[in-house]
């Protein structure tokens, strides 16, 4: 673990895991420094509201900025550690004329970070990367020695920005590790990922579009696990590494959504519809690299970590409701 206390830099400090791996930062003594642009993906209140208890810690400073325009120089003064989780999300927007928005979040911005950070020193820096450079792999589990074979601009982009990290690493002597996180679910997931969606739709009783016949797979990991992961890869022994989290087992979409009805007592109205583009039929972590060099492992069952998201957006979608109905 990181010596305490400490200053650290979080970019994407407001998104879905930046915000959980702040509060765990600050939890464990350290001096957290939050970067976010605030873009608009989707809504700034809920990335308001995912900030809200660091926000309340002391030790907490957030920096408003753009990584691509933005001088880096003062947040990042200090820093031992750079935990860089900034970027564009999504597989299915990252088409056509979406894509210049992903080169310049995903590997412009990453390039800029790297500049910065030749001018100030740090310890490590541990970028999050994507299971989806991986695109549709030969064998599973996938080591992370396979081939990278992105099936997405989004994938090629988070694996051009994992490129970069290295090239710096090789010639400025930047202390780069790469994570490649497998679909991270939990409280504050992203309202266009699925769960979030699944969880909406049962509660509104709507069609449950499923990309495909449901039988693909993928390789969940509870939010707190890649977090737990991701502050031991910023001392373990690691650097020039690319590490895998996952969580320990695949499972189809299908049997997702059979356990989201028996959790929530409610019944999916499930649409097929054709298999969209970018997206590999199965997904599946090797995380023996993980287990060895990181000392970690999964601990989030999924039926557990779905039972716990499901607790929370019921919650937020109450608040909310409470809200509206204020204003009203």
């Amino acid at each position: 673990m990181l010596s305490s206390p400490t200053r650290v830099v979080v970019t994407g400090a407001a998104g879905f895991i930046g915000s959980h791996l702040c509060e765990r930062l600050l939890k464990d003594g350290h001096e957290v420094v939050g970067i976010d642009s605030f873009n608009d993906y989707y809504e700034r209140d809920r990335k308001e509201a995912n900030l809200q208890n660091a926000r309340r810690h002391p030790a907490f400073k957030l920096v408003e900025a753009d990584l691509v325009t933005a001088g880096l120089s003062q947040p990042l003064s200090g820093a031992s550690v750079v935990f860089h989780l900034a970027g564009q999300p999504g597989v299915r927007p990252s088409w056509g004329s979406q894509f210049d928005r992903y080169v310049q979040a995903n590997i412009v911005a990453t390039q800029r970070l790297l500049e910065t950070l030749r001018e100030s020193p740090v310890k490590r820096l541990v970028f999050a990367s994507s299971s989806s450079i991986y695109g549709d792999a030969e064998m599973f589990p996938t080591k992370e020695t396979a081939l990278p074979r992105p099936v997405s601009p989004y994938g090629m982009t988070k694996l051009a920005a994992e490129h970069l990290a290295f090239v710096y690493m090789r010639n400025f002597g930047i202390p780069a590790t790469s994570l490649r996180y497998f679909t991270v679910y939990g409280p504050r997931q992203r309202p266009d990922m699925a769960f979030w969606r699944f969880m909406e739709a049962l509660v509104e009783n709507q069609e449950i579009g499923i990309f495909g016949d449901g039988e693909q797979t993928r390789e969940f990991t509870y939010v707190s696990d890649a977090v737990e992961g991701t502050v031991k890869a910023a001392s373990a022994d690691v650097l020039g590494q690319i590490i895998n989290l996952g969580g320990g087992g695949r499972v189809t979409v299908n049997r997702v959504l059979d356990t989201l009805e028996d959790i929530s007592k409610l019944k999916a109205r499930r649409k097929y519809l054709p298999v969209a583009p970018g997206e590999p039929r199965h997904t599946g972590a090797s995380i023996n690299v993980a287990r060895e060099r990181l000392g970690w492992e999964p601990r989030v069952s999924l039926r557990e970590g779905l039972t716990k998201q499901w607790q929370w957006f019921q919650e937020t979608r109450e608040r909310s409701v409470r809200v509206t109905s204020r204003e009203l």
